[in-house]
């Protein structure tokens, strides 16, 4: 039994207590409870004074009840009230920051991409002048890769760094890459034909000319034994600025290159492209090793391959039909004078022609032609003692000493001499063009010439398509590009090679006929002179006029047999001469088409109109 005195009863009254419930307002649910146990013998009276108790009990828990809950009412209402204070200063305060930091975080974002725009403009005016610069200096150009390309072209030679600059000049975004973006030296390339320069005119390239010492050429001079006659250019009805041009190979494609990498929409870099990306039959694009070694890919809808003569990707799109009738030897002769300034000299010689012509004010260059795919050794002193012994003594007395000392110096090249016909497989996604697709004997100087006759061509045909990803639509197009070259294409391809057979010496008396009618037929001057040098120099490309030239020759030389009088070997002998002739032009023909080079309007492709989307 425990007695305790409860605060809520009345004084002075003892209990006894018992676990139970208790009436207490402090009770917890964890609280123990209490319970009153009252005495029998005062249950009457507790009755009474229970009651009252109670009554007495009930008004005080009331009373506590009020008080207590006017004390937690009003400390809620007052914690309440400085609660809801709080919170509406604190996101007053909230919103004031991100007001202020946004206004912040907006000046800020204005001021760098004001910024940022001015660093592009002037990061891109400081790659192109970078470009520039680097390419005159030590030949290399590279920017950063970009996916949103129209044209790629593989090689910056006289074919890529023309057609770079022309396409970009058109607002087509053109990618370039090329193996080598230092200044070339060759012994080829290096004269341009008055319709070559036409050409060059027409694709606002002129200028590449200056500032390179190139000289002008205004016709040929033909020697033959101890004879010559001057053959010039038909020029009269063009203007005074028109004429060939001869040059450093080296410099003109700097100056070609320079301004095509002045384009902003030009990307021009070095790397050597492995292989071309093929999808479904379609070129994608190419697969190229930069300059550091690193594998890279490049995609774009149109890839054009330009990459020269040694191509390795035109085995994929062309059946490659090469051959190599001979070789050029190549020196450089210092502080001479030709016999007929700003003229190309073409010697008649034994075994094949010996050529000169300018390339600056104080350079005349030589190339003597050597039959066949091999030639005397150079590092052993046969290729010198050839020179001295067989074709110094057929060299014009003018230049006799210059060339012998061009020997001693030792600067002695050469450069093999490749024929290719074009035989296109046309190929959604790419194109063949310059040497790598078309190859002429370089003897009349006409390989720049086509090279530059079919950008404009390809430039006519892209200029209306607004739109290249159609792959196979775009091929069947661009299949009227192969036809509408061919005129241009083929009278200088067909005069090249038929010219180097007619020119080379040959035991065969028919042969010898042909090649001493040849030469006197140009000297008779007049039409007999200007007919073939217009189709030579590209100013009247018609293949039916060189037909009707090339047999005319033949028949002048039967005719000259037959005077004064015939007899039977001269008619043998004449005989044979139409025979050669007909065997030297007419494979020729074969080989570049006679449909197309004779009768283009009929070939369906002829008409192809752009595809429309």
């Amino acid at each position: 039994m425990l007695q305790l005195r409860c605060p809520y009863h009345l004084p002075g009254l003892h209990r006894r207590l018992q676990p139970q419930h208790c009436c207490s307002p402090y009770k917890t649910p964890h609280s123990p409870t209490i319970s009153l146990v009252l005495p029998r013998t005062f249950s009457s009276t507790a009755k009474t004074t229970g009651a009252r108790e109670r009554s007495v009990l009930r008004e005080r828990k009331n009373l506590f009840r009020n008080i207590l809950g006017q004390r937690v009412g009003s400390s809620w209402s007052s914690t309440s009230h400085l609660s809801l204070h709080s919170k509406k200063m604190v996101i007053d305060q909230f919103l004031l920051g991100a007001f202020l930091a946004s206004l912040l975080g907006y000046v800020l974002l204005y001021i760098l991409r004001h910024k940022n725009k001015n660093d592009r403009k002037t990061s891109a005016s400081k790659v192109r002048n970078e470009c520039v610069k680097n390419l005159v200096n030590n030949g290399q150009c590279r920017q950063e890769n970009r996916s949103d390309t129209d044209v790629i072209i593989v090689g910056a030679g006289v074919a890529g760094a023309a057609l770079a600059h022309t396409l970009g000049k058109d607002g087509r975004r053109v990618r370039v890459i090329e193996r080598d973006l230092t200044e070339p030296n060759r012994i080829v390339g290096e004269l341009l034909q008055p319709g070559g320069y036409l050409k060059l005119i027409e694709l606002g390239l002129e200028d590449c000319v200056e500032e390179i010492d190139a000289q002008r050429v205004l016709g040929y001079a033909l020697f033959k034994d101890g004879r010559n006659t001057r053959l010039s250019y038909p020029l009269e009805n063009f203007h005074s600025d028109v004429s060939g041009r001869s040059f450093h190979n080296g410099r003109f494609i700097q100056r070609m290159r320079e301004k095509a990498a002045s384009l902003s929409n030009v990307q021009m870099e070095q790397g050597t492209v492995t292989s071309l990306i093929e999808e479904n039959g379609t070129i994608k694009g190419v697969q190229y090793k930069t300059k550091i070694g690193e594998e890279l890919k490049a995609y774009a809808p149109l890839t054009i391959v330009c990459d020269g003569c040694f191509s390795k990707l035109r085995r994929s799109l062309c059946n490659p039909k090469v051959e190599v009738p001979s070789c050029f030897v190549g020196l450089v002769l210092e502080n001479c004078q030709l016999p007929f300034s700003n003229h190309g000299h073409v010697i008649l010689a034994d075994p094949s022609p010996i050529l000169f012509y300018p390339i600056s004010s104080t350079e005349v260059r030589c190339l003597v032609d050597v039959p066949g795919q091999k030639v005397p050794s150079i590092v052993n002193g046969e290729m010198a003692k050839y020179l001295k012994t067989v074709v110094a003594p057929q060299v014009p007395p003018e230049l006799h000493d210059a060339f012998i000392s061009a020997i001693d110096q030792g600067s002695i090249r050469t450069m093999p001499n490749r024929s290719m016909p074009a035989d296109p497989y046309p190929t959604p996604g790419a194109l063949l063009m310059g040497d790598a697709f078309n190859m002429r004997h370089p003897l009349t100087g006409g390989g720049m010439t086509v090279a530059l006759s079919d950008i404009v061509v390809l430039r006519d045909l892209l200029r209306p398509l607004q739109d290249m990803n159609d792959a196979p639509q775009l091929c069947k197009y661009l299949e009227s590009f192969y036809t509408l070259r061919k005129p241009v294409a083929s009278t200088i391809n067909t005069l090249a090679g038929a010219l180097y057979k007619v020119f080379c010496a040959s035991p065969d008396q028919a042969r010898k006929e042909m090649r001493d009618a040849c030469f006197d037929y140009l000297a008779l001057g007049g039409v007999c002179s200007t007919g073939p040098v217009a189709l030579l120099s590209g100013l009247n490309p018609q293949p039916l006029s060189l037909v009707l030239h090339f047999f005319a020759v033949a028949i002048y030389g039967v005719g000259r047999l037959f005077l004064p009088l015939p007899s039977p070997k001269r008619l043998w002998i004449g005989a044979r001469l139409i025979s050669d002739a007909s065997a030297i032009i007419f494979p020729i023909i074969k080989a570049e088409g006679v449909r197309q080079m004779f009768f283009p309007a009929t070939v369906p492709a002829y008409y192809r109109a752009p595809p429309v989307k």
